[in-house]
Parts: C-alpha cells; sequence; structure tokens
C-alpha cells in the first residue's frame, strides 16, 4: 500500500464561497483510459459505471484514439485523452499505454476491470484542497481559497484541470471487436481545459457555460501536483441544471 504517495494533507483552507467539496475531503478519483473498439474495454467500462454511483469516487472515462483503426471508430475518442494516459506512462514509469487501464488519484496504476486491486486502493483514506464550484449566471465558477502560511514546507504551483464529461450513453457497434454489441458507457469525458497554475494564494477561474461542450452534462475540477502525477484536489458540479441567478460580486 502507497500510503505515503496519496498526501493525506491536512491544510486547514477555508471556503469563500459556495462549497462542493467539504473542507479536508474529496472524492477518489479513478480514470479509465478505454475504447468502444476494445473487446477488454465492456467489463471495466461497467465497474466504472457502478464507481460513478458512488458519492466518494469521481469516475471518469477517457477514451482514446488508437483503436480507430481496427474497424470502429470511437465517437468519444479524444486525442488529448491519449496524451494524458501517455503522461501518466512516463510518471509512472511504464513501459507502454494499454487500455483498459485504470489510474487511481493518479499514482497507481491497474487493469481497469481488476475490482479488486481498484477497491482496496479506494479504501485508502485521503484528504486534500478543497474547491468551490458553482453554476451562476452564464458560468461556472471555481475558487481556491488563499492556503494557510505553513500548511506546506514546499509550496509548489498546482495545476488546476477542468474535465467536462457526459454521465451516460450507449453505442451500437457495428464492426471491430465489439461488433454486434451495444455498449452502455459512463462518465464519458468530452473535454479537458487547463485553468492554470495555482501556487496557494486565492484563486478564481470563470468558464462561460457556451465554452463547455454541449453534450456535457457535468464538470469536473482537479488539482494536480506537477508532472502530471498526485491528484489532491476534486470536486464536480452539474451543467445541466437550470441557471441561477447571476452572480452579485
Amino acid at each position: 500500500m502507497r500510503i505515503a504517495k496519496h498526501l493525506v494533507l491536512s491544510l486547514g483552507l477555508f471556503l469563500s464561497a459556495t462549497a462542493l467539496a467539504t473542507a479536508g475531503s474529496r472524492p477518489a478519483v479513478v480514470e479509465l483510459y478505454t475504447s468502444e473498439g476494445c473487446s477488454s474495454c465492456p467489463a471495466a467500462e461497467a465497474y466504472l459505471g457502478e464507481l460513478a454511483q458512488r458519492p466518494d469516487v469521481l469516475a471518469l472515462a477517457f477514451h482514446v484514439d488508437y483503436w480507430d483503426n481496427l474497424g470502429w471508430r470511437d465517437r468519444f475518442a479524444l486525442p488529448e485523452a491519449v496524451d494524458r494516459q501517455r503522461t501518466y506512462a512516463k510518471s509512472l514509469r511504464l513501459s507502454s499505454i494499454y487500455t483498459p487501464q485504470a489510474v487511481v488519484d493518479g499514482l497507481d496504476n491497474f487493469v481497469g476491470s481488476d475490482r479488486a486491486s481498484i477497491g482496496s486502493a479506494l479504501k485508502l483514506p485521503r484528504t486534500g484542497l478543497p474547491i468551490a464550484l458553482s453554476r451562476l449566471g452564464n458560468a461556472v465558477w471555481v475558487d481556491l481559497a488563499a492556503q494557510s502560511k505553513g500548511a506546506t514546507t514546499n509550496p509548489e504551483s498546482l495545476d488546476v484541470l477542468l474535465i467536462a464529461y457526459q454521465r451516460t450513453a450507449e453505442s451500437s457497434i457495428k464492426r471491430g471487436e465489439n461488433a454486434g454489441r451495444t455498449l452502455k458507457e459512463y462518465n464519458l469525458v468530452r473535454e479537458l481545459r487547463p485553468l492554470g497554475h495555482w501556487d496557494g494564494t486565492a484563486r478564481r477561474y470563470q468558464v462561460p457555460l457556451s465554452k463547455i461542450p454541449a453534450d456535457a452534462t457535468d464538470v469536473a475540477v482537479l488539482i494536480q501536483t506537477p508532472g502530471q502525477r498526485a491528484i489532491i484536489g476534486a470536486a464536480t458540479l452539474s451543467v445541466t441544471a437550470p441557471i441561477p441567478m447571476a452572480r452579485s460580486e
């Protein structure tokens, strides 16, 4: 168990906006790298669907495009997903990328259908940087409170990433390894958007709803250590609920 890697932190942060995450707690982040053209992937996607129902897990399906030349083009595939998976191969010191691959909290790598190993990793305690997410007016607002002095002995510039995703989809596969199957898919990533770097001072980001893909139902915000390593903050927000009144500044 690589408990030390999970950076169990008590950072003493205060949220100044509508909070989605409770200070000191966060969901585990499970990233599944998958493809509709991979015959081993449906079992992993079914498990991801189960994880997506858990309030203590943020489950995200990153569809890759390197299976597209084998007979079926995955309509949800993103080149950015492949780039992210390759970066994990480097940070996790893997010899290659593959599907279905699950990455937990940016630190652990498993076959995506390995319920026992993933389940064990999810039992680890995890706390981290809280994120305040709100949907007001015609925008998503991301608020990061100032970090208290002495919270870390080695402050670093953290990466802030917004991920837009679609909760569910069904695909009837006509060709390739899954020909003839109808696949039920969950939390499909539709966009990865870097918001910037965070140095621990109070910070606010705004993303217009018009800039979020039309098929996205939710957004997630991740705070990740440099080099795409440990994820130390995560929160989600629906973007399909009725739009509240405009923000009052």
